[in-house]
């Protein structure tokens, strides 16, 4: 579904990504993981047409994405939910949903709608609430529901756990497994390796803008080196 090339992706002097290859395959929970200032969100912003690599090459669906604009790309099906959340503070649930929909055909937002209502139960109780008023853990639902207004057939999400207490992490890593469950392919980039991986497919590990690592999430939970460096043991 997804591949990417040997991509290198600079911020001025700074030579951020460094010849990284991967894919996903249709199906899949894709775990990237690694420490702060690895590559990682810069890694889905170049996915998501945010960001340019110099070279290289990056092939959604069979199609190329190396010079195709943002909302060309999310058209297409690849839709990536920010680090942050990124939510529109000052409208309601429901106006942030539509704001999800925008490349999406008129006829098709309503059953979307719904479709993300009966996924995050909480957000229909809350849809004419400000989304400023929300607490993170609801606040990141949205974000991943407005995601999903989108309609993709890959979902690229980045840090959903970050800065929320325990309960919540596993409530939205729960989320995960369900929207995989029910057949979203996705590519999760995450700072909790444990919880990241224990749901993935397959995972990279990337350190320092290099992809060090790969196998499938139980391989690299058991794996020592990353075990010491992420796990805690």
């Amino acid at each position: 579904m997804l591949s990417v090339y040997n991509i290198n992706v600079w911020y001025g002097a700074i030579h951020a990504i460094k010849n990284v290859s991967f894919e996903v395959n249709d199906g899949e929970t894709v775990a990237l993981i690694g420490a702060n200032g690895a590559g990682k969100s810069t890694t889905l912003k170049t996915l998501s047409g945010l960001l340019r690599s110099r070279s290289g090459s990056i092939k959604f669906m069979g199609e190329d994405l190396m010079h195709m604009p943002a909302e060309k790309i999310v058209q297409n099906g690849l839709v990536h939910v920010p680090e942050g959340r990124r939510i529109f503070q000052q409208m309601t649930v429901e106006e942030n949903l539509d704001m999800g929909a925008y490349t999406q055909p008129k006829e098709s937002i309503a059953e979307n709608l719904e479709r993300v209502y009966a996924q995050f139960p909480r957000l229909k109780e809350r849809r004419r609430q400000v989304a400023g008023t929300l607490s993170g853990g609801e606040q990141q639902m949205l974000a991943m529901g407005r995601g999903l207004m989108a309609n993709p057939k890959l979902l690229m999400l980045d840090e959903p756990s970050m800065g929320l207490a325990p309960i919540l992490v596993e409530q939205i890593f729960e989320i995960i497994e369900s929207l995989h469950d029910a057949g979203t392919t996705i590519l999760l980039v995450e700072q909790n390796a444990q919880m990241a991986l224990s749901v993935a497919t397959r995972g990279y590990v990337l350190e320092t803008g290099r992809i060090t690592l790969s196998g499938t999430g139980q391989e690299l939970l058991h794996n020592d080196d990353v075990r010491k460096a992420y796990l805690g043991g």
